[in-house]
C-alpha cells in the first residue's frame, strides 16, 4: 500500500514536512476554564459551533489510468508539469514560491521536484478499497465542548482520615508527625505539571472527543503517543465486560448484552456492513489520531490477526507507509480457536507521525545468555580459555575467576587501508582476508593483546567479547513475557498487560509528554502514563470500563521516581544514576557499556541509559495526581434565547430524534428494571395535540398488587371500567430528554403537569443523563405534581441507526432508583459541627408493580461523597469502595499506621465525619453493577441530630 491517503480538514497542505515540535511545550490557553467548563456552566457557549468536516482523497486505482473516469487525472497532469519544470532548474530543484493547487475542497502545495515526485508516487500506489469508502469522501463530528462532571484527588481523599476519630485512635494525630504538616506531606507524594495541567477521562465517542481536543481546545500536534486497542472484531464474550464485577460473559446471552455503542459495534457483530463498516469506523478515528500527533509522536494499535492485515493497510494509508516503524507481536494468555493452530499472540502496529522527526529511546533488556548458542566459553584468571561443560551448562553457573564469553571475528566490514597490517599472536602471523580490513589500528591491537582479548579461534583471529562487557540487548519485536494474565490482577476481561504498554510509552515518550487513549478499557494506558510521569487523556464510550478505571487510579501506588528539576516536576525528567552490588552487577539506572573501540582506544566505556529504572525514593509513596471525570453530554441550555431548552438542537433535528425513538420502542418495547424482571410497553405513539410530552404507551399491569380494602378496590373497578383501558392495563406518558445533554428539572415538571392534567397513570421520563434537581423531582413527582414518574436511563447506542435491527430489547432501557442516604450529625469537633452520611442502599423501581427492589448499601461496586456540592462539578471528597480490597496497596504502603477501622469507612457504607461547606449541601454518587450513576443532593439542614 502505497503512502498518505487522507488528509486533515480542508484546507490542508499535506506536501509540507512540519517541524519537530518539543510536545511538553504545549500550552493550554488561558481561557482553558472555559474551554473545560463545569457541567452546569454551558450558558458560555451560546454561540454554537458547526460540525467539523474532514475531507478524504477519493479512492483512486493502483496504476495510473489517463481516462476521464479517473478522478486523479487532473492532478496527475499538474503534477507533471511540475516535475518537467522542477527538472530544468538548478539542484536542488526547488521553485521560488510553492505551487498549489485547489482539488476537491483541499490545498495541495508543492515546494520542488521531490516533493511533485512524492505526490506523484502516491496517486498511483496501491490502495484498500471497501463498500461506501468511493461514495464517503467526507464525514462531518460535531463540535461540543467537554464538560467537567467530576475532580478527584487520592491526596484530598486521604486527606479526610486526619479529622477521623474513632475508638483506639485517640492518638491519630500522633500518626501524622509534625503537627503543622499532613501525612501527605511527609509520606504521601503525587507528581504535579507545569501550568496546572490535570489528567482528564473522559466519556463519550472518542471521534467527538478527539474532534473536540482539535477544534475547541486547540490541541492538535500536541500529543506524543496515542495508544489504540480497538475492537478486534472477534466474537463479544472474550473482548467485553457489560458488569463491574463480572468478568465471566456468555456469547450471546442477553442478560450480558452491554448497552454501550461501540461495544455493542464490536462484540455483537452488530456493524451495518461487516468489515466495511469496521474499516470506515478505524479509519475515521486514525485520520483525528494523526492530526493530534506531535510531529515526533508516535501511534501503536493493538490488534489480533483477524484483521491485522488490513489495519495496517489503513494505517498505511492515513499515516503513509514511509512512516511504518515496526509490528510487534507478543504472547497472549491462550490460544483462541478450534481448529488449526491455536492462535497465541496478538501484535501492536507502530507507526510515527512523521519518521524523520520521530521520538524513539532504546529499550535494553537483559541478555539471556543460557540461549545464545555462542556465549558457551570460558576466560580463565590468566588468559586461558575453555569450553563451558555440560553440568556447567546445566546448573547456569562458573567457576569463581573464570568469566563468560563468545568469539566474534576481528575483521571490520569494510575496507580502511590504515587498517591493513600483520598481527603477530601467539607465534602465529595473521592477516585480514581479501577485500576487508581489522577492525581497529596497530595501537588499539596492541592494546587488546595486552589486555588478552584477542585469540585465534578455528584459522581466524578473533575478539573476545564478555558477557559481562554488556549484558544488555535492545529490544525486538517479540514479547514473550506479555501475556495479560501473568503476573497482574486482571479487573477487566480485556485488560492489557501493563508491561506492553509501558514499553510503548517508555519508547517513544519522555517524562511529561501527553499520552492518549481513545479506547480506555480498564484503564491500563492511563495507569501506565501515571506512573511513568507522563500526562494523559483516556477516553471510552462505556461507563463499565471507566468506572473500573477511575477505582484502579484512585487507590493505585507507584514508586517515586526521583525528579531532576522539583519545580518543574516529572518535565524535568527523572534522575538515573550508576549502582553496582558488591559483586559487580549492574543495579542503576545507567550501566557501562565495553566495547571493542573503547578497549582498543584505551578510553573510559560509554554508558547507556536503561529509560526504566530511574531512581526511586522509598521513604515516599506516590499517589495518582488530580484528574477530573469529564464528558460531551452537556446540561439543558437556550441556547437561542427564546424560553426553549433545546441543548443544540434544531427543531428538524428534534423531530429526526423523536421518530427514532419511536422506532426503537416499538421494535424493543421492553424496560429492564431489574435481574429477570421487565416492563413491555404497547401501542407506543405520538400523543394528541402535545405540549411537552413525546408519547404515549400503554402499560402490562397483571402484576398490580391488590388494593388494601374492599372500598379502594371497588373504587379502582369503577375508574377502570369507566376508561377505555382493559382491566390489566394502563396508560402511562413518555417525555424523551435532549439527545445532547441531559434532562432538566423544567422539562421534567412541564411533561408531569400535562400528564396529570391528561389523567396519564404514570410518567416515564426517558434520558441518556439527568440532572440531579431533575432527579429528584421525578422521585417526588407524586406528591408535587400529581402524577408518578420514573426515570429510565437509555443506552447511547440508540444514537446509532445501523444497530436498530439487532438491538437486544432488554438492554435498550433500564430503571435504576435514586440512592437512599441517611445524612445526620455526628460528635461535635471543639466548636465545629460535624456531620457523617450513611449509604443505606438503592431501590430498583418497577413502573408495572410500583415496588421498589432494594440493594443495601454495602453491595454497590463504589459510592463517592462530595461534602460540598455546588449545584455544578462533583468534587471526591470521600471514595469508598464496599466489599472490596482497593484501598489494600495504599493501606500496605502505609505500613500499619492507620488502625484497621480507618480503612473499614472506606470499604464501607459510613463516611468519615466532615465539616459544613459553603454551599451548605451534600452530594452523594452511586456506581451501579452497569457503570450507571446515581446522584442524590441534601441539603445539610435537613440532617437528623
Amino acid at each position: 500500500m502505497a503512502g498518505k491517503k487522507s488528509s486533515a480538514k480542508a484546507p490542508t497542505k499535506p506536501a509540507k514536512k512540519p517541524n519537530p515540535v518539543d510536545p511538553r511545550t504545549y500550552r493550554h490557553p488561558e481561557a482553558q476554564a472555559l474551554l473545560r467548563p463545569d457541567v452546569g456552566t454551558q450558558a458560555q457557549f451560546r454561540k454554537k459551533k458547526p460540525p467539523a468536516t474532514y475531507r478524504y482523497d477519493s479512492s483512486l486505482s493502483p496504476a495510473l489510468d489517463w481516462d476521464g473516469q479517473n478522478p486523479a487525472r487532473e492532478v496527475g497532469e499538474w503534477l507533471l508539469s511540475l516535475v518537467e519544470k522542477a527538472a530544468t532548474l538548478p539542484a536542488p530543484h526547488v521553485f521560488a514560491k510553492p505551487e498549489s493547487m485547489e482539488w476537491r475542497g483541499a490545498t495541495i502545495e508543492v515546494r520542488g521536484l521531490h516533493e511533485a515526485v512524492e505526490q506523484l508516487k502516491r496517486l498511483g500506489g496501491p490502495f484498500l478499497n471497501w463498500a461506501g469508502k468511493t461514495e464517503r469522501l467526507s464525514f462531518d463530528v460535531p463540535t461540543l465542548p467537554l464538560f467537567v462532571h467530576e475532580r478527584l484527588s487520592t491526596k484530598a481523599i486521604l486527606e479526610t482520615l486526619k479529622g477521623h476519630k474513632r475508638d483506639k485512635q485517640t492518638d491519630m494525630f500522633a500518626l501524622f508527625g509534625d503537627p503543622g504538616h499532613a501525612i501527605t506531606d511527609q509520606m504521601l507524594r503525587a507528581y504535579e505539571y507545569p501550568d496546572n495541567w490535570t489528567n482528564r477521562m473522559v466519556l463519550g465517542d472518542s471521534l467527538v472527543v478527539m474532534s473536540s481536543l482539535l477544534h475547541y481546545e486547540g490541541m492538535g500536534g500536541q500529543v506524543q503517543m496515542i495508544y489504540v486497542d480497538p475492537p478486534y472484531g472477534v466474537r463479544f464474550g472474550s473482548n467485553f465486560q457489560p458488569f463491574v464485577r463480572k468478568r465471566d460473559v456468555k456469547h450471546n446471552d442477553d442478560q450480558d448484552m452491554t448497552r454501550e455503542p461501540e461495544m455493542v459495534k464490536a462484540y455483537r457483530d452488530t456493524w451495518e456492513l461487516g468489515l466495511h463498516s469496521y474499516l470506515t469506523y478505524m479509519r475515521d478515528r486514525l485520520l483525528l489520531a494523526r492530526e493530534l500527533l506531535a510531529s515526533t509522536g508516535s501511534i501503536f494499535v493493538q490488534i489480533s490477526d483477524d484483521n491485522l492485515h488490513h489495519v495496517r493497510e489503513l494505517l498505511d494509508e492515513v499515516f503513509g507507509s514511509e512512516n511504518f516503524r515496526a509490528v510487534v507481536s507478543f504472547k497472549k494468555t491462550a490460544g483462541l480457536g478450534t481448529e488449526g493452530l491455536a492462535s497465541v499472540a496478538d501484535y501492536l502496529l507502530w507507526y510515527a507521525r512523521d519518521r524523520e522527526h520521530v521520538k524513539e529511546r532504546t529499550l535494553y533488556v537483559a541478555q539471556d545468555f543460557d540461549q545464545d548458542p555462542n556465549y558457551v566459553w570460558l576466560l580463565g584468571p590468566t588468559g586461558e580459555k575453555r569450553r563451558i561443560t555440560a553440568e556447567e551448562d546445566e546448573s547456569g553457573s562458573v567457576p569463581e575467576g573464570w568469566r563468560l564469553f563468545r568469539h566474534q571475528i576481528y575483521l571490520a566490514a569494510g575496507r580502511t587501508e590504515s587498517c591493513i597490517y600483520p598481527i603477530e599472536l601467539g607465534g602465529e602471523t595473521f592477516l585480514p582476508t581479501a577485500g576487508r580490513s581489522w577492525s581497529t589500528n596497530k595501537a588499539g591491537t596492541q592494546q587488546l593483546i595486552k589486555l588478552r582479548r584477542l585469540t585465534k579461534h578455528g584459522n581466524t583471529l578473533n575478539y573476545i567479547r564478555l558477557a559481562e562487557d554488556f549484558p544488555y540487548v535492545p529490544m525486538a519485536n517479540f514479547w514473550a513475557d506479555g501475556a495479560s494474565g501473568v503476573g497482574m490482577q486482571k479487573t477487566y476481561v480485556v485488560q492489557t498487560n501493563t508491561k506492553i504498554i509501558q514499553r510503548c510509552l517508555l519508547m517513544t515518550t519522555d517524562p511529561g509528554d501527553l499520552v492518549v487513549d481513545p479506547t480506555c478499557g480498564s484503564g491500563t494506558t492511563a495507569y501506565v502514563a501515571e506512573q511513568w510521569g507522563r500526562r494523559w487523556i483516556t477516553i471510552d464510550t462505556s461507563r463499565v470500563p471507566l468506572a473500573l478505571a477511575r477505582q484502579r487510579l484512585l487507590t493505585a501506588t507507584f514508586p517515586y521516581y526521583q525528579l531532576k528539576d522539583e519545580k518543574r516536576g516529572p518535565a524535568g525528567g527523572f534522575v538515573y544514576v550508576r549502582k553496582q552490588y558488591s559483586k559487580g552487577e549492574e543495579v542503576g539506572g545507567i550501566v557501562s557499556h565495553v566495547t571493542l573501540k573503547s578497549i582498543a582506544n584505551n578510553e573510559p566505556p560509554a554508558e547507556e541509559v536503561l529509560v526504566d529504572r530511574p531512581e526511586q525514593d522509598n521513604k515516599i509513596t506516590r499517589v495518582t495526581g488530580p484528574f477530573c471525570f469529564e464528558a460531551t453530554i452537556p446540561t439543558p441550555v437556550d441556547w437561542e434565547g427564546d424560553g426553549i431548552e433545546d441543548s443544540g438542537i434544531a427543531a428538524e433535528a428534534h423531530g429526526s430524534f423523536v421518530d427514532r425513538m419511536l422506532e426503537v420502542l416499538r421494535r424493543s418495547p421492553v424496560l429492564h428494571v431489574g435481574p429477570g424482571r421487565t416492563v413491555t410497553l404497547k401501542n407506543v405513539r405520538l400523543p394528541t395535540k402535545s405540549l411537552a410530552l413525546s408519547a404515549e404507551a400503554v402499560v402490562q399491569a397483571s402484576d398490580l398488587k391488590p388494593a388494601a380494602s374492599l372500598p379502594e378496590a371497588v373504587q379502582e373497578a369503577k375508574e377502570r371500567v369507566s376508561g377505555s383501558l382493559p382491566f390489566s392495563e394502563q396508560r402511562v406518558a413518555l417525555v424523551f430528554g435532549p439527545e445532547n445533554g441531559a434532562v432538566s428539572e423544567k422539562l421534567v415538571f412541564e411533561a408531569a403537569r400535562e400528564a396529570y392534567g391528561k389523567s396519564y397513570s404514570h410518567l416515564l421520563v426517558i434520558g441518556f443523563a439527568i440532572q440531579p434537581h431533575a432527579r429528584s423531582l421525578v422521585e417526588k413527582c407524586e406528591a408535587t405534581v400529581g402524577v408518578p414518574a420514573t426515570y429510565v436511563q437509555a443506552t447511547p447506542d440508540l444514537m446509532m441507526g445501523d444497530l436498530l435491527k439487532s438491538l437486544r430489547s432488554s438492554q435498550i432501557f433500564s430503571v435504576c432508583g435514586l440512592p437512599e442516604v441517611q445524612l445526620r450529625k455526628a460528635k461535635a469537633k471543639k466548636d465545629a459541627t460535624l456531620y457523617e452520611v450513611e449509604l443505606v442502599g438503592f431501590d430498583v423501581f418497577d413502573p408495572s408493580t410500583m415496588e421498589l427492589d432494594h440493594h443495601s448499601g454495602d453491595d454497590v461496586p463504589a459510592w463517592f461523597l462530595d461534602t460540598d456540592y455546588n449545584d455544578l462539578c462533583f468534587h471526591v471528597s470521600q471514595a469508598f469502595f464496599p466489599r472490596t480490597q482497593a484501598w489494600d496497596d495504599l493501606k500496605r504502603a502505609l505500613k500499619g499506621q492507620y488502625e484497621d477501622s480507618v480503612w473499614d469507612h472506606l470499604a464501607g457504607a459510613v463516611s468519615a465525619p466532615f465539616e459544613a461547606g459553603e454551599h451548605g449541601q451534600i452530594a452523594v454518587k452511586v456506581i451501579d453493577d452497569r457503570g450507571n450513576e446515581l446522584l442524590v443532593v441534601r441539603k445539610l439542614s435537613e440532617a437528623e441530630g
